[in-house]
């Protein structure tokens, strides 16, 4: 697989391919096998490698290229592990990386192998090409981060934080890929993210026998939570990054979209121009509230006895200035004070983001493609940026894709079909390879 690993940096999406056609499922992950096969590559292209593993079965690979010393360090990282394709209808096989209508198609063609290998593409291409760059470039790339991080970055931020140090500005997932409003093209990049604050409710009752009329009991009650959750959101909160978002958006798009944006940022009106919105309106939803969901309800063990206790657990995601305490503050006022809320599962990493270098990387894409305006970007979701910014490592989700209109980026990943453009994977690593030239 590693002929010609001297010239393969010419060649992402090749790259790419062999990446995928390594099962990195996760459960269980088994990435040893794709982390030694970039371990090689790195080696042959006269990088030294550190290995670092809670798992052997699980490991990370770091390299690094030094630089003259005149900036702070900068870190690419990416994942190689994958969710599952079990009950998925695939139309090409999901791990031989085939090349269909210029698709590589394939699990983890988007998030992340296809960003891995624009990483690693350009990482061996600054070597080959002998690139002295004002400070450290360091390369992880890690297992685990589609399951927690455990064994990954949270492993190797935790265990390891050295091989860290001096760094100030990462690029990671997830951002670069284009979103299409009102005709316009945006290519965001990530610069934050929520929080995961897992929650527990807890709503206890009066059991007894079930053949008696019973009123307000436990079921009811968490009927009636699960109604107000369901017709109502949490109270709407306006941070720095959406509004810059928003308001760059607005420059770019005509009437009515373009009020519509300015008017999102308006507490007073951000709910009914979400409602306007619809579908399109679910994401930036959840960049203006803390969101909760319930996931799991436990409660009752038998079919004639009334349960006296009923758990409802929640998937809960603030945005980076919040609190657990000011979560559950929330969720108290929604449900009322009767129902016990419990924090299951914090992650405090993501803050308020260093924007240092930002208009470096928004350069590159507008020259990459002058039709998109670059924007930056709260992620809903969580990625192992978390981890890094609890060392003070700033992310830049920022792996660009040029993809076209009619490609649904955001429903393609961890679904069937899962594929990247070949070009796409080209695009990207030039992008990648010029904010390793620039920075600073």
């Amino acid at each position: 697989m590693a002929d010609h690993s001297h010239t393969i940096y010419k060649r992402p999406a090749e790259l790419l391919q062999n990446l995928i056609r390594f099962n990195t499922t996760n459960p269980p992950g088994d990435e040893r096998e794709c982390i030694y096969y970039i371990k090689a590559l790195l080696e042959d292209a006269g990088y030294e490698t550190t290995v670092l593993a809670k798992d052997e079965n699980r490991p990370n690979v770091i390299a690094r290229l030094k630089g003259e010393g005149g900036a702070p360090g900068i870190l690419l990282y990416g994942h190689v592990d994958v969710v599952p394709t079990e009950n998925q209808d695939w139309s090409q096989p999901p791990f031989e990386a085939t090349i269909t209508n210029d698709y590589i198609w394939g699990r983890g063609a988007l998030d992340m192998k296809g960003g891995v290998a624009m990483m690693l593409a350009a990482f061996l291409r600054a070597k080959a090409e002998g690139l002295k760059p004002a400070g450290d470039i360091t390369l992880a790339i890690v297992s685990d981060e589609e399951a927690g991080g455990d064994y990954g970055a949270k492993f190797l931020t935790e265990e390891h934080p050295d091989e860290f140090d001096g760094i100030r500005y990462a690029i990671g997932e997830f951002g670069g890929f284009p979103m299409y409003i009102a005709g316009k093209k945006f290519y965001p990049i990530q610069v934050a993210e929520k929080k995961i604050c897992w929650m527990k409710a807890t709503i206890s009752g009066k059991g007894g026998h079930a053949s008696f009329p019973t009123k307000d009991g436990t079921m009811a009650r968490t009927a009636t939570m699960l109604l107000k959750m369901n017709a109502n959101r949490l109270p709407v909160h306006i941070s720095p990054v959406v509004k810059k978002m928003f308001d760059t958006m607005a420059e770019s798009v005509p009437d009515p979209m373009k009020s519509m944006m300015l008017q999102l940022t308006n507490p007073e009106k951000t709910h009914a121009i979400l409602d306007q919105m619809g579908p399109q309106g679910v994401m930036f939803d959840a960049m203006l509230h803390n969101t909760a969901n319930a996931t799991i309800i436990k409660g009752g063990g038998k079919i004639n006895v009334l349960p006296s206790r009923i758990e409802v657990e929640m998937d809960g995601r603030i945005l980076p200035s919040f609190t657990p305490d000011d979560m559950i503050k929330e969720m108290h006022d929604l449900v009322g004070e009767d129902i016990q809320i419990d924090l299951v599962r914090y992650d405090d990493g993501s803050r308020e983001p260093d924007m240092g270098w930002y208009d470096t990387l928004a350069g590159i894409l507008k020259e990459a493609d002058p039709s998109g305006t670059p924007i930056p970007f709260l992620l809903p979701a969580v990625t192992d940026a978390r981890f890094f910014s609890a060392i003070d490592i700033q992310t830049y989700g920022f792996l660009p894709m040029n993809l076209s209109e009619d490609f649904d980026f955001l429903s393609t990943i961890h679904a069937a079909n899962e594929r990247i453009p070949v070009n796409a994977v080209t695009f990207g690593t030039e992008a990648v390879s010029k904010a390793l030239q620039r920075m600073k």
